[in-house]
């Protein structure tokens, strides 16, 4: 699981200078775009986005050295390569705007959430899973890694749409504000998709 973690890791950084590219070459109304403040939305999604992402990556190399499935297996890849490179492009935003990456702030406060957006056991936002989540799943292996896997990005995927779509509402750099809209629109798919092989397993989404 560590070594899952490093790999995530390594990948995600490696994809920040993609993220600075993605930026300059939109162009994003011009270079006289105005450029985002270290408490605007802007800024606030790009830190907790990256953040809530590189869970949903390290979750995906954990299940993919769980389970032989490739159904499960192939949508796991996807997954971490989707958000891991989402992640680069974010980070890679806060390099260009010469913004901090941690702020100290508590996780989602740009969203007017603040401190009721952290939850218990090292889940700093909604739908991030727990540390003894991740320990669990770690742990298992098979249908049960399969299950637990999908039911924890099913919460994931729907914490990050509740995000993505406070952006789409709030921020203002319009190249974020377009790769909000594709993450919404990316793991509300998902959500479906899981959901038919949660079915096909014999069991459902958490309530």
């Amino acid at each position: 699981m560590r070594q899952a973690g490093l790999v995530a890791g390594a990948a995600a950084l490696a994809l920040v200078a993609t993220g600075a590219i993605t930026y300059a070459v939109a162009g994003d109304e011009g270079s006289s775009a105005t450029v985002p403040v270290a408490d605007s939305a802007d800024a606030g999604f790009a830190r907790d986005m990256a953040v809530h992402h590189q869970q949903a990556v390290e979750m995906s190399y954990v299940v993919r050295d769980r389970t032989d499935d490739e159904e499960v297996r192939r949508l796991a890849y996807d997954i971490a390569q989707t958000q891991a490179n989402q992640r680069g492009m974010l980070l890679g935003w806060l390099d260009l705007w010469e913004l901090p990456k941690v702020s100290m702030d508590p996780p989602m406060t740009w969203m007017g959430m603040g401190d009721s957006a952290s939850g218990k056991d090292g889940a700093l936002m909604p739908g991030m899973a727990t540390d003894a989540e991740m320990e669990r799943l770690g742990s298992l292996s098979g249908k049960r890694a399969e299950v637990f896997y999908l039911q924890l990005m099913t919460d994931h995927h729907k914490g990050g749409v509740h995000m993505a779509q406070a952006c789409v509402r709030a921020c203002e750099v319009g190249a974020e504000k377009r790769l909000a809209r594709t993450m919404v629109e990316g793991q509300e798919s998902e959500i479906a998709l899981m959901a038919g092989m949660l079915e096909e397993r014999g069991a459902a989404a958490r309530p």
